[in-house]
């Protein structure tokens, strides 16, 4: 199978995930799609962080890996790749500008390959899943990445290919920044085992998880209200 083959099959899985005939949907994608959105979540993390955390220190070193992750894996995207590759946005490629669904005239003109969404999202994501080893947290951080992925594809922000090459980097980007941490950590400080309902394995209370959780409720329930005011 040839390269042409590979770029059609992209083409073609991105016009059957773009868009839809909803205007309805379009205003939850819009909202999904931005950051500002993801504040609630955002603070519900560092607050999950500093409330499980003894030390400054430890605080620090966990935001600090955190924000690492959004860094290199926003340097390798933006930085190196995209400029390297010159891979035009979907909405914005002469062949599908005017055939993809472009929701709200939102177009942005640079770079597609690959996703910073997706490997920004993905390395925070799985990041954070490894330190607090709850299976709950993890579906709901991991889902949260992979619905910022489909707003790009829905969107016309990136093709299928981009996404899927964005989360592999975000992998690796989240798991070599949790093995790190764990050899800072481990040298500084020996976290005890944890064996309790109320806590994960790291030592992380369930009931300050579940705070995050509702977080992410309450932005996706944001996400629906906003979209059914656009449309009034």
């Amino acid at each position: 199978m040839s390269i042409d083959f590979f770029i059609e099959l992209d083409r073609q899985l991105l016009l059957f995930l773009n868009g839809s005939n909803s205007l309805f949907v379009d205003g939850i994608m819009l909202t999904y799609t931005s950051t500002l959105t993801w504040i609630p979540l955002f603070a519900g993390l560092i607050y999950l962080i500093i409330k499980n955390n003894e030390t400054m220190l430890q605080i620090f070193l966990i935001i600090f890996a955190t924000l690492l992750c959004f860094g290199v894996s926003d340097l390798i995207t933006d930085g190196i790749v995209k400029p390297l590759v010159a891979r035009p946005r979907p909405c914005s490629d002469p062949f599908l500008k005017y055939v993809v669904d472009v929701v709200d005239n939102y177009r942005m003109t640079d770079y597609s390959f690959f996703s910073a969404h997706a490997s920004n999202t993905m390395s925070i994501a799985l990041f954070l899943s490894l330190l607090v080893k709850d299976k709950l947290f993890s579906v709901a951080m991991i889902g949260w990445s992979l619905l910022n992925c489909y707003t790009r594809l829905y969107l016309a922000m990136h093709y299928p290919s981009d996404i899927f090459v964005g989360l592999l980097c975000g992998v690796g980007v989240g798991m070599l920044m949790y093995y790190l941490f764990s050899l800072v950590m481990r040298k500084i400080y020996a976290r005890p085992r944890f064996i309790s309902t109320h806590y994960t394995k790291s030592g992380y209370s369930t009931s300050d998880i579940d705070v995050v959780l509702l977080l992410i409720v309450v932005s996706l329930l944001y996400g629906v209200i906003r979209a059914t005011l656009m449309l009034v």
